[in-house]
């Protein structure tokens, strides 16, 4: 048997070899430094504290804080759905994705309004927690008719 001579490596692949190398550095670095500036692994927590890692939200905090349910809830029992995991945690990267976006690019209005997909969140919310008290106000609503718990309790939660 024959052996076979190793094929010299050219210049031109051993240079492409080395900026893929320092793409792929890069794009780590970034990533690593991303994490770490963002205190990304805190949104992993249910800690309120954690909604003011961004700064506009720290008038949503306060306001929570002072209402009424600031010692039984958390911003995850509110905004985040209770039907099964795999929809609460794509929610979160949903909101995570936006809310990012808009903190990075500061694309955000001065007065911070719910989405309509994070009002029917919310108040999904609500009536899990407060069902036995909804449940008759749900039989006296004409068919197709709908009320979010918000128009009534505007300011529980954030008051």
């Amino acid at each position: 048997m024959m052996a076979r001579a190793a094929t010299p490596v050219t210049t031109a692949r051993r240079v492409l070899s080395i900026v893929a190398a320092v793409l792929c550095g890069c794009a780590v670095g970034v990533g690593v430094f991303g994490l770490g500036y963002s205190d990304m692994p805190s949104y992993l927590s249910s800690d309120p504290l954690t909604c003011t890692n961004c700064h506009v939200m720290q008038e949503q905090y306060d306001a929570w804080s002072r209402g009424s349910h600031a010692n039984v809830a958390t911003c995850d029992d509110c905004h985040l759905p209770h039907d099964n995991l795999v929809h609460k945690y794509m929610v979160q990267a949903e909101d995570g994705l936006l809310h990012g976006y808009k903190f990075t690019t500061g694309d955000y209005p001065t007065n911070i309004v719910i989405r309509e997909s994070s009002l029917e969140v919310a108040n999904s919310s609500c009536v899990y927690c407060h069902e036995a008290m909804t449940n008759d106000l749900h039989y006296s609503l004409r068919p197709g008719e709908t009320i979010t718990c918000t128009h009534c309790h505007s300011n529980v939660g954030h008051d």
